[in-house]
């Protein structure tokens, strides 16, 4: 018996999935600069600014962790939001 070749060629394979995860991580992170920044009017300068400096730290630890660990990016933002309530809540208290 011969063996046959098929007619059409096999496709080719299909890309990998692209995660979402990182992306809402970064929604996330931006949505936090916009809470860190709104803050101004209401928090002492330093407050903000120690809140912009550890918004960038988190955005740089985010860069670094897009390929090698896209599951990580989500918990940054939410590290972001749970330190800009304690923030808030902190210097109103400590300052009142």
């Amino acid at each position: 018996m011969t063996t046959r070749e098929p007619s059409r060629p096999p496709p080719p394979p299909a890309p990998p999935r692209v995660s979402p995860l990182p992306f809402a991580g970064m929604i996330g992170l931006a949505c936090v600069l916009f809470l860190d920044l709104g803050t101004a009017g209401v928090l002492r300068w330093w407050a903000v600014v120690f809140l912009v400096v550890a918004w960038v730290v988190l955005f740089v630890l985010a860069l670094a962790w897009w390929t090698p660990h896209p599951r990580r990016l989500p918990w940054l933002a939410g590290v972001g939001l749970v330190l800009w309530v304690a923030v808030v809540v902190g210097v109103n208290v400590a300052l009142s």
